[in-house]
């Protein structure tokens, strides 16, 4: 009987179920956006329940499209959006709370008060991460000082709490594991990444029962099977990894200098360290990359908070646009922005500045800027955050790189993958298959159980579609660069009060 992987993409605005087949084609898609709520200003929630029904409904149709039997598929594998926050209560599986996602701010004081009670250091040299709101660990504690009883139900054993991977491991084996991978761990600001262990130095800072965590794992094993009952069919659940480094592996990055950025939401940049956690001078953050065969390997990341949701502002809140593809339009028929620069720091900015008080701003103006101009500026700010963090990484590491691997849905834009290979001075490589993200997490479900053999077999599978070749003279480039940086300067501290 041929056999089959099934891959879910838990994204932060969207739920996605592909079926993959030996050779790594996508047999069927199916997709599904679900609400995001917006309490306060700077505040971001999901509904925990609605995300997994959600899930489940796409789970179920991609099988459904695709014409494969439940009994073909060979395993399943899990990808998630970081960092975000779900607490539910054991007995009954309800979420006790709305989930806090990775993008909201309301815990920027929390974060401000461990750098100025001096944990930050502390921390940076435990997980890797700097304190900052983005972070799970912040938003834990937060829940606990903020809903009434919640403390003492999670001290007495009647709530879990996890990352999206154990949420839903949870809600598809109906229970019966409680479980996170490496690089998820790796994310809450509670892991310590050299000893691989929840560390209990921060729990105690943060005030966080340990019995609420889920048990780390590696990022490719059997977890537990999917609950009939729930499913509607039992198959193993044989990965889990935060997205941005199921890019990293589902672009084949596997050896140390080799980088990749995703355009999603957000846009994060990873570089392969190998064996070595790389302390960064620059603001980066030092990260698990995997959890493989027993070993980890380490990243460094930026994580810029804003990407391809810029052009989704251009077209939901500005409405200068009615469809994204819009913008690459708009922004061709202009040779450059005629001077505007966009910051586009509505939830802070994230790496390498961690500034969660900076706010938006559009500067540059003058009375012949045009919609097309402005498109322009969008891209070009999504290419002037990847530029920051990468020129940093380089720094970091001390390796040159000479191409980056890029992926996710705005990598599909010419214009913009123009625009980064100039603004980096590096060849831009996109491959034929950009869903890099939903197939790392099928590759290590496949590894766990023998669908696929081995990394090389995996690497046969990624194929080239286009490279972008710089054509920026350097001038031009620093002059570009100059205004990007002063007009970063005025979007910083902006709502800090000072």
């Amino acid at each position: 009987m041929e056999k089959f992987i099934l891959a879910l993409d838990e994204g932060t605005t969207s739920c996605r179920a592909v079926v993959f087949d030996q050779r790594c084609k996508m047999l069927a898609v199916q997709q599904k956006e679900f609400k995001q709520y917006y309490p306060k200003p700077g505040w971001v929630e999901h509904n925990a329940e609605e995300i997994f029904q959600t899930q489940l409904e796409t789970l179920k149709g991609a099988i459904q499209k695709s014409g494969v039997q439940p009994e073909q598929i060979a395993a399943l594998g899990i990808t998630n959006q970081r960092e975000t926050l779900v607490m539910w209560d054991k007995k009954t599986g309800e979420p006790v709370c709305p989930a806090i996602v990775w993008q909201c701010r309301r815990t920027a004081q929390i974060a401000d008060d461990l750098i100025v009670q001096g944990y930050g250091e502390k921390i940076r040299a435990a997980t890797g991460l700097i304190p900052d709101a983005y972070f799970t660990g912040t938003k834990i504690k937060w829940l606990l000082e903020n809903i009434p009883g919640l403390r003492a139900r999670c001290e007495s054993g009647e709530v879990l709490a996890g990352t999206i991977d154990s949420w839903l491991v949870w809600k598809m084996s109906g229970g019966k594991a409680h479980v996170t991978d490496f690089t998820n761990a790796s994310r809450t600001m509670l892991f310590n990444i050299h000893t691989l262990q929840w560390d209990d130095n921060l729990l105690h800072i943060l005030n966080i029962p340990k019995n609420i965590l889920p048990k780390v794992m590696d990022s490719s094993c059997v977890y537990a099977m999917t609950d009939k009952k729930v499913c509607g069919f039992e198959v193993p659940i044989a990965s889990a990894i935060g997205d941005q480094q199921s890019a990293l592996f589902g672009q084949g990055c596997f050896k140390a200098g080799e980088a990749k950025n995703t355009y999603g939401t957000g846009c994060f940049l990873l570089m392969n360290t190998g064996s070595k956690a790389v302390l960064s001078k620059n603001k980066l953050l030092t990260t698990i990359a995997i959890g493989l065969d027993g070993k980890v390997e380490y990243a460094l990341e930026g994580s810029i908070f804003m990407g391809g949701a810029v052009v989704k502002w251009l077209r939901d809140e500005l409405n200068i646009i009615s469809a994204s593809k819009e913008c690459d339009a708009l922004a061709s028929t202009v040779p450059d922005s005629n001077g505007a620069i966009l910051v586009p720091a509505f939830t802070g900015l994230g790496a390498p500045y961690w500034d969660p008080y900076a706010r938006g701003i559009l500067v540059g103006l003058t009375r012949g800027t045009n919609k097309a101009h402005i498109c322009r500026a969008a891209l070009d700010a999504i290419a002037f955050q990847v530029t920051d963090s990468l020129k940093c990484m380089e720094d970091d590491s001390g390796m040159k790189i000479t191409s980056l691997k890029v992926d996710g849905g705005a990598s599909a834009s010419n214009i913009l993958m123009q625009i980064q290979a100039d603004y980096l001075n590096a060849k831009v490589i996109r491959p034929q298959n950009i869903e890099t993200t939903v197939t790392g997490a099928a590759f290590l479900a496949g590894l766990a159980v023998g669908f696929w053999k081995s990394k090389d077999e995996i690497l046969s599978f990624w194929q080239a579609d286009r490279e972008f070749v710089p054509a920026m003279k350097d001038e031009q480039r620093q002059k570009i660069f100059a205004n990007w940086r002063k007009a970063v300067v005025r979007a910083e501290k902006w709502d800090s009060g000072e």
